[in-house]
């Protein structure tokens, strides 16, 4: 379908929490057509409804080679930890190192409304929480902490202007 253009920090989208998918339809299809191809841009890991402009409980994920969606996601047996470097697309330029559950496994629907359950570890675990954040209103400058977190917020004010409220 088409490549959409990411949204920036700043962006209220970004902050609101996304809507829960009612509705599995032709226009979802099509959103969940976006968000793949969307993700599959060079570099990229995982793509959230809202960073495309768009306040569904729905997201896209390209690890490994392998491209998928999940909506309406539940995250549940988080376990283990790793702490490893994490961006994001919206705060583009940005990278800290990011706790996370090492393991995680993800329910939720695809795009015809049929139940989906993913099991990840390592990149995919952390992008399966990563873009659950997004539909959350979070940004994984929230989960840091101590001396990261305040570079992090140090580095955000000097690189980009303050959201609008």
């Amino acid at each position: 379908m088409t490549v959409r253009p990411i949204r920036l920090f700043g962006d209220p989208v970004l902050r609101t929490p996304a809507e829960p998918v009612a509705v599995f339809d032709d226009a979802l299809r099509a959103l969940v057509a976006d968000l793949e191809d969307t993700v599959r841009e060079p570099g990229r890991a995982g793509v959230a409804a809202p960073q495309i402009g768009v306040s569904l409980r729905a997201f896209s994920y390209n690890v490994g080679g392998e491209v998928g969606h999940l909506i309406n996601p539940v995250l549940a047996g988080l376990d283990g930890e790793q702490d490893d470097e994490e961006g994001c697309l919206s705060l583009p330029g940005m990278g800290y190192p990011t706790p996370r559950a090492w393991a995680v496994t993800a329910t939720g629907f695809d795009q015809f409304g049929e139940p989906v359950t993913i099991s990840g570890t390592g990149l995919l675990a952390r992008a399966l929480q990563h873009e659950t954040d997004h539909l959350d209103g979070r940004l994984y400058i929230d989960t840091l902490k101590g001396d990261t977190r305040r570079q992090a917020l140090r580095d955000l004010r000097r690189t980009r202007p303050a959201p609008r409220p």
